[in-house]
């Protein structure tokens, strides 16, 4: 599938990792593979890639994206800079289903969606 330039989203992933064998990882180079603008936040500044992993929770401006890494006993510590960037969806990846933020994003306009950004770049669906 062709990929439409004017269709790139701007995407936070949280809890990413410059351990290759993360999934978090491959997220980060994928999406930036497939030309969409990446913010990756994690414990430390690393890189993967061309792409820098920051730990703090810098304002982003038009964030389309929110995709999680992060087990929901760490989630609640990024409650409010996830509420404040105010995406307009959470991916919640395999193992960060978490029914408490799913209803904060929707009392917020946010839509949660339980799914695996890996799989949605693969079949066209992100």
């Amino acid at each position: 599938m062709a990929i439409n330039s004017n269709n790139k989203k701007l995407t936070v992933v949280i809890g990413a990792s410059a351990n290759p064998q993360r999934y978090s990882y491959l997220a980060v180079s994928r999406l930036a593979a497939h030309g969409h603008p990446v913010v990756a936040i994690g414990l430390k500044d690393e890189k993967i890639g061309d792409t820098p992993v920051i730990k703090e929770h810098p304002a982003v401006e038009a964030v389309d994206t929110i995709t999680l890494y992060l087990n929901p006993q760490r989630q609640p510590a990024y409650y409010d800079y996830i509420l404040q960037l105010h995406p307009k969806r959470i991916i919640f990846n395999p193992g960060t289903e978490n029914p408490e933020l799913e209803q904060l994003a929707i009392k917020n306009g946010i839509e949660p969606i339980e799914a695996c950004t890996l799989v949605m770049l693969s079949t066209g669906q992100y």
